[in-house]
């Protein structure tokens, strides 16, 4: 009887799985590192290092700068934004989606900002299912709701306002004034709501108890892309009192950690 071979690991080459550990060494550090530091950080001696970073500069993978450090090569940067070009927002969160309603057991949305505002696109139910109003195609108030403030809070001001002077429309929307301080053109916003807005910049998650739905506590925390702008905003629904809800607390944790893996996929670098 034949034996299967397809569960033996494959063999590769020895010597470039040291360069690898150089290439994610450098990628870990987010920085031009000397070789020095990029050999320790790699876990080997400088003299081991040196010719695998020499054919790494040969190939254009890394490059050397004037004070002699290293860092990404003209190749690394073609390569990565090939990849970049390729990724689907949406679809590479999913995953993390699912795997957030199963480790959670509660319900998680991802939104997207829309011509009309943020967009509910994804919504995985947990086993016990929340009778609320949010659907697959929901456009969020900015004002009241987790999910719009933490668009609001990454958006640029133009964007922001263009978007707040139609906030009466949407799921939980508010009128001018509850955003707005006076007329003012450019308009400005009230102490109160910049306030809020600073305070999940700060803080990197939000929380709306029992707002706008009674009953209902949600957390949501921004994605980013390379170019450091909000992409995407997950949030964590669940009925009030059945979970910790505080923006230190073990959910909120758990939330801001697969936001992070995912803009960390996405090339933000913050």
């Amino acid at each position: 009887m034949a034996v299967s071979t397809d569960t033996k690991p494959q063999r590769g080459i020895q010597s470039l799985d040291s360069t690898g550990e150089l290439l994610a060494a450098l990628v870990a550090a987010a920085r031009p590192l000397t070789l020095r530091d990029l050999a320790a950080a790699a876990g080997m001696p400088p003299a081991k290092a040196f010719p695998h970073l020499v054919s790494l500069l040969k190939t254009g993978l890394l490059s050397r700068g004037a004070s002699g450090c290293f860092e990404a090569g003209p190749l690394a940067l073609e390569l990565g934004l090939i990849g970049l070009q390729r990724l689907s927002p949406t679809r590479e969160a999913e995953p993390e989606v699912v795997e957030l309603a199963a480790s959670t057991g509660m319900s998680v949305a991802m939104a997207v900002l829309g011509p009309l505002g943020p967009t509910v696109v994804r919504l995985e139910e947990s086993p016990r299912p929340l009778h609320v109003s949010l659907r697959v195609g929901t456009v969020m108030s900015l004002v009241n709701t987790a999910i719009g403030r933490v668009f609001a809070a990454h958006v640029a001001d133009d964007v922001r306002a263009g978007l707040l002077a139609q906030d009466h429309l949407r799921l939980a929307g508010a009128n001018e004034a509850d955003a707005f301080a006076g007329k003012s053109a450019p308009p400005t916003l009230n102490a109160s709501y910049a306030q809020r807005l600073a305070q999940i910049r700060a803080d990197g998650i939000d929380t709306a108890l029992s707002r706008p739905v009674p009953g209902i506590d949600t957390l949501a925390a921004p994605v980013f892309d390379h170019t450091g702008s909000i992409c995407l905003v997950l949030a964590l629904m669940g009925p009030s009192g059945s979970f910790d809800s505080a923006a230190a607390a073990g959910p909120a944790q758990t939330l801001r950690a697969a936001t992070l893996r995912l803009s960390r996929r996405f090339g933000w670098m913050g």
